[in-house]
């Protein structure tokens, strides 16, 4: 018991002392963010700002300069915000009709259909962006919000449809089985058995899909245009937008600005992702 006690303690300090430096920049960034310049000047580090100052977070939203606009992150955030929702919704729309046919619908060639799918998963996104850039330019999408939901749907179907196809994998067929004795088809099996059963995998898929969407970078600045440039996109002018002074406290506040809705999901929804993983969402 006195061992078993030792080892416990010994764990949580080694996550305590992972976690001081896992959260540490996080805590740089928002008190660096709530000082003024003089503060920042005169002070260290890691010292707590002498009072809540809200300026930094009001210039990043809608005042500070990404080269000559000078609007700040929100026409940004609220392009994520277009381009992000539908993207998801999508995505994982087709990744569980994918999964559900593959794995319980199976027909020749399925398996080979499936491996295919799979380059999708291990391909670097780098050697799409020519070929990419001209199917959008035929079907008339360039450098707009539209033209960057279906690049992220398309990028994300091959991750969904694997989450979604080796967590059915696990459903007993004879429920399907029996479902269709009793004159189920295709559509009612997966509206009414299928997807009543997804609710792991779906918050799994959906908190996916979040995350690499609203974080991405390459896809934002290689399709997008002036008007239609995601949040990173803008995180990344604003920081590198020169000026006479360099504000880092407007930089910070923005940077938490961008990566603000990504904490919120992990936040409220971090342990439906874990119970999702554990309940086969990554077996087969």
């Amino acid at each position: 018991m006195a061992r078993s006690s030792k080892s416990r303690w010994l764990v949580y300090a080694v996550l305590l002392v992972a976690a001081f430096f896992f959260l540490l920049p996080l805590y740089v960034m928002l008190v660096t963010s709530f000082k003024d310049a003089a503060q920042i000047r005169a002070g260290h580090l890691l010292s707590l700002p002498q009072g809540m100052n809200f300026e930094a977070w009001q210039l990043a939203w809608s005042k500070a300069c990404t080269g000559v606009d000078c609007r700040g992150l929100q026409p940004y955030f609220w392009n994520s915000v277009s381009m992000t929702v539908p993207a998801v919704l999508i995505s994982t729309a087709i990744g569980a009709l994918n999964g559900y046919v593959l794995s319980m619908w199976r027909f020749r060639g399925s398996e080979v259909l499936f491996g295919f799918l799979l380059f999708g998963v291990f391909m670097p996104f780098q050697v799409v962006l020519l070929p990419m850039s001209q199917v959008l330019g035929y079907l008339g999408l360039s450098s707009s919000v539209a033209g960057l939901v279906l690049v992220h749907c398309l990028a994300g179907m091959a991750g969904t449809t694997l989450f979604f196809r080796n967590y059915y994998t696990a459903i007993p067929r004879e429920l399907v089985n029996a479902a269709r004795i009793d004159g189920a088809g295709f559509w009612r099996i997966f509206v009414r058995i299928v997807i009543p059963m997804s609710t792991p995998i779906l918050m799994v898929t959906l908190i996916w899909q979040f995350t690499n969407i609203w974080n991405d970078f390459l896809f934002g600045v290689a399709f997008s245009g002036a008007d239609s440039k995601p949040v990173t996109v803008g995180l990344n002018n604003m920081a590198n937008t020169t000026s006479s002074v360099k504000n880092y406290n407007v930089d910070m506040a923005a940077a938490i600005i961008a990566g603000l809705p990504t904490m919120l999901v992990y936040v409220l929804a971090g342990q439906y992702f874990v119970k999702g993983l554990t309940a086969g969402a990554v077996k087969g």
